[in-house]
């Protein structure tokens, strides 16, 4: 695979996080396998705090078990985490379950150096920034938050997950669009999974593939340009708002 080097012109980037600015093995061997130990735990321990009760009925209600026993709901969670099922309640749950893992600093959040730098580099550029992940906004917050290079909460604008919509839906870009008030051909999404940047395509946004070595698979192609790492990718910043004559871009690549 050769990755491509073309300049985006964008005013703000949204990026995916599992595969993208950090390791599929983190949330597969790291965080997955804490939220199924500490399930049980925590929902006994909290099953009086509205947030979980919530969650647990959610849970409940998309199962099709609305009368299910606690043990019942903690059983079908865990099997979801295994099967990575993208239910807003499993999320909701495993992201307050990280929360007392990084409070106590059993858990840090991976990122990938390139991706700290590009971030940081984009962000003092002055493109917008922000995340799209199945995890709940809190995960993204607390993997950001406690990362292994620190606090890198600054530099984001916004979070969306599920509530959003479900990543593979064109209608899903088109309402974060909406929501951070810019048109779609001046955002670019980053992701490694190629439904999802098809559907931020069918929404008229730009995309890139992020093909990683250690998370794609050997012989992996893409319809989208394709790179290795953020260092790969290169921006150009357009002006958030256009005048009768087009975006205005600004001097020089980021």
């Amino acid at each position: 695979m050769t990755a491509a080097r073309l300049p985006f012109a964008c005013a703000a980037v949204v990026t995916d996080i599992e595969g993208t600015t950090g390791s599929i093995a983190f949330v597969r061997d790291v965080l997955f396998p804490h939220a199924k130990a500490q399930l049980a735990g925590f929902i006994a321990a909290h099953r009086a705090d509205p947030a979980v009760a919530a969650a647990v009925r959610e849970a409940a209600s998309l199962a099709g078990e609305p009368d299910a026993s606690e043990a019942r709901i903690v059983a079908l969670l865990q099997t979801w985490i295994d099967e990575d099922r993208k239910a807003t309640p499993l999320k909701t749950l495993q992201g307050l379950i990280w929360a007392d893992g990084y409070a106590s600093g059993e858990l840090r959040g991976h990122v990938y150096s390139d991706a700290v730098a590009g971030l940081r580099r984009w962000d003092a550029a002055g493109i917008a920034l922000y995340v799209y992940s199945s995890g709940s906004i809190a995960a993204q917050r607390l993997l950001f938050g406690h990362s292994i290079a620190g606090d890198l909460t600054p530099v984001f604008r916004g979070y969306f997950d599920t509530t959003s919509g479900p990543k593979n839906d064109a209608a899903s870009y088109r309402r974060i669009a909406a929501q951070i008030g810019l048109p779609p051909q001046l955002l670019l999404f980053l992701s490694d999974r190629e439904p999802e940047l098809e559907a931020a395509a069918a929404a008229g946004w730009q995309a890139a593939w992020l093909a990683r070595p250690a998370d794609t698979p050997p012989g992996a192609v893409s319809a989208f340009p394709a790179f290795r790492s953020f260092d790969e990718i290169e921006l150009v910043r357009v002006a958030d708002t256009a005048t009768s004559d087009g975006p205005g871009v600004s001097a020089g690549r980021v």
